[in-house]
């Protein structure tokens, strides 16, 4: 370690009263990004931080050793529209991933966009595309530096060309196409105020019609709730291009109401779920028989048909609840292909209309069907004799099948060549005694060859919150790590959907201090079975996990040997008073109720930090467009860290410019940041040999 002088943080007489309680925030002029006195701070602590990373002797190999593995083909499954396939795919270090056109499975194509165009350093990127039914258009939408916030265009598919308008002040929306493909359903914001748009609260979303070859203006309103601001609008037509149906949800509380119009009728908006009682996701219909996936007196999730005709009768079950968690269900091949949680990790099922068991989709091991916030790679038709899915473990890359239904078997379509020895690594599944008898997952990824004296430095990555199951995915930086001897550490905490709604419950509000502990548990059990020890032991999570991260960092700040929290929620009193930050009271509560303040004030990041402390390495990761967990709550945490450090470990933090909550990092970017993340792990963490 070395000792370091840190950018001066000058701290201001503010101090609020939250219930009788005086709490001091005496860094609050960091919450303004473009405050010249807060550039310059950000300017500071990015060249103390950079110097610091630079001068590592192990960045270099590890970069290169990183943009090594990352150069090989990357596709998702296909997407059939219209008789046409469309399908993402990545040449290896293209930055944003280039969306093709395609007659037949497996023909190469012609490029029907490519985000790297857009922007000379790749930092405009595709956020949410959709075809229309009968595959003559393509709406999409492009974010720039990360941001949440998208503009939508419409594209003719024959042509390329995109025609004249243009949709903005959009975000969390997908394009609901009608079926004649006269034009999309989207949810909208009214511009925000000059300056506002990156800090500012987003309430009150509205839902618009646009009409292809129109311009925005011209956009008609569908539906608003200017009395129930917090609302969420999601919308789809159904395959028979009868109904629009809206999926209303309060913030991220997992329960939702369901509406719907009948667009052969007389528009009038029908409220079929008018009460927050349980999560309902709408799977398809046949006429007025909705399909629903629902946590509604199954914690675990059963599928249920609603005939829209007869409200008031009790829903059908079709599927019932039953011991693996309910994640997704498609209707494909005219029949309900269910992907369950059976301990944290995938399973393809079958069942028939009537909900009769028709088998199971084998899938190769341990592992997931894939996903990113706006794909989940498995596609097919209702009527269709094919489907497509992608799957994925930690050191597979997802591979894409194709299953037929005639003939019941899968068959690789897409097998990505990467250069890495994955029969030299061993994933398997441990379960760790947490308080309450509750036995927590966890997946543990190495080398065969790793010896566990307490010497192996070991990753502990975990998130546990809003109801997110933490599966094994693939991520080719974390190959690095394996490579070096290092141990992956899974973590499926309380908090997270692995267990169904009851598994959720247990991490969320007055109950969230579980998660810490089920992560500690963790910690303690990797050090007790001589995986690791504590000066070779870090932790990492990201947005809630970079909470989770900071907690755990200031709770026991003994217990492990480095820190990464990334993008971090650290101000738990404030965290509501900026973008979409409300929408996370439903999980954590408010400082605006005095028993929640209470938990939160003994867990927040922020104001658990303790003056004369050793805390452990640390290096927290932000990015300056970050516009859903703004970068004042790593700025503030960052500043009190470095006030309150006593040891003289490095306590630092890198800002990314022209960055956002991860959404569309380029490719170039992305490396660099993973480089500079190995790279001082292995300084603090003492890793020896950090070659291939």
């Amino acid at each position: 370690m070395t000792n370091f002088t840190y950018p001066i943080a000058h701290a201001v007489d503010q101090t609020d009263d939250y219930h009788g309680t005086r709490v001091p925030d005496p860094y609050r002029w960091l919450e303004d990004p473009d405050a010249p006195e807060t550039r310059a701070w950000v300017q500071a602590q990015n060249a103390l931080t950079f110097d610091y990373l630079c001068r590592i002797p192990a960045r270099e190999r590890i970069q290169k050793r990183l943009t090594e593995l990352w150069d090989f083909a990357k596709a998702w499954a296909p997407l059939k529209r219209g008789g046409k396939y469309f399908q993402l795919r990545n040449t290896g270090l293209q930055n944003q991933d280039v969306l093709f056109v395609m007659d037949t499975v497996g023909d190469e194509g012609r490029i029907l966009l490519d985000p790297n165009t857009l922007s000379e350093d790749g930092t405009v990127a595709l956020n949410v595309w959709e075809v229309s039914p009968d595959g003559k258009w393509l709406a999409y939408a492009v974010s720039a530096s990360g941001s949440d916030w998208v503009t939508w265009r419409v594209r003719e598919v024959a042509t390329g060309q995109d025609l004249p308008e243009v949709i903005e002040w959009s975000k969390f929306s997908g394009a609901a196409w009608r079926k004649d493909g006269y034009g999309f359903y989207y949810m909208r914001y009214d511009a925000p105020e000059p300056g506002q748009d990156y800090v500012g609260t987003n309430y009150a979303p509205k839902l618009y019609f646009h009409r292809v070859g129109e311009p925005q203006v011209q956009d008609v309103l569908v539906y608003e709730r200017p009395d129930q601001k917090e609302w969420f609008f999601g919308a789809e037509v159904t395959d028979d291009g009868r109904y629009l149906v809206l999926h209303v949800n309060v913030g991220t509380d997992v329960k939702n109401l369901v509406f719907y119009v009948d667009l052969e009728a007389d528009f009038a908006v029908v409220e079929l779920i008018p009460r927050l009682e349980a999560r309902y996701e709408f799977i398809g219909n046949d006429g007025p028989v909705f399909y629903f996936k629902t946590n509604l007196d199954a914690p675990r999730g059963r599928v249920i048909a609603l005939d829209t005709a007869r409200p008031a009768d009790a829903a059908q079950t079709i599927i019932p609840e039953g011991a693996d968690t309910l994640e997704a269900v498609r209707l494909i091949h005219n029949e309900f292909i269910t992907v369950t949680l059976h301990d944290a990790h995938h399973r393809l099922l079958r069942y028939d209309l009537e909900g009769a068991e028709r088998g199971e989709v084998p899938l190769p091991g341990l592992g997931s069907i894939p996903s990113t916030m706006n794909f989940f790679n498995l596609t097919g038709e209702r009527m269709g004799d094919e489907m497509f899915y992608g799957y994925a473990s930690f050191v597979q890359p997802p591979t894409i099948y194709r299953y037929d239904f005639k003939a019941g078997t899968s068959a690789v379509v897409f097998a990505p060549p990467l250069d890495f020895a994955a029969e030299e690594y061993v994933t398997r599944q441990v379960f760790v005694p947490a308080k309450e008898g509750v036995q927590i997952p966890m997946f543990l990824t190495h080398r065969k060859d790793v010896v566990f004296d307490g010497n192996a430095p070991t990753l502990l990555y975990g998130y546990g919150g809003f109801d997110i199951a933490l599966v094994p995915i693939f991520a080719v930086v974390r190959l690095v790590w394996l490579e070096m001897g290092g141990v992956l550490a899974w973590a499926n905490l309380r908090g997270g959907g692995e267990y169904g709604e009851g598994w959720h419950n247990a991490g969320r509000i007055h109950e969230k201090q579980n998660v810490f502990d089920d992560f500690i548990a963790c910690a303690e059990y990797l050090i007790r079975e001589k995986i690791t020890s504590t000066p070779k032991l870090a932790i990492q999570g990201r947005s809630n996990g970079g909470l989770l991260v900071g907690a755990c960092l200031t709770q026991r700040p003994d217990l492990f040997g480095a820190a990464l929290p990334a993008v971090g929620v650290m101000d738990m009193l404030r965290f509501h008073k900026f973008t979409i930050g409300w929408a996370w009271v439903s999980d954590y509560g408010s400082s605006e109720d005095p028993e929640q303040f209470n938990t939160l004030y003994a867990y927040s990041p922020l104001h658990n930090i303790r003056p004369g402390t050793h805390y452990p390495p640390t290096l927290i990761t932000t990015a300056d467009h970050d516009d859903r967990v703004v970068p004042a709550h790593s700025f503030k945490f960052a500043a009190a860290l470095q006030a309150a450090q006593a040891g003289d470990a490095p306590t630092l933090i890198r800002i990314q410019t022209k960055g956002g909550h991860g959404m569309g990092l380029p490719t170039a970017f992305q490396i660099e940041e993973w480089a500079d993340v190995w790279a001082f792990l292995v300084e603090v963490l003492g890793i020896a040999d950090t070659s291939h």
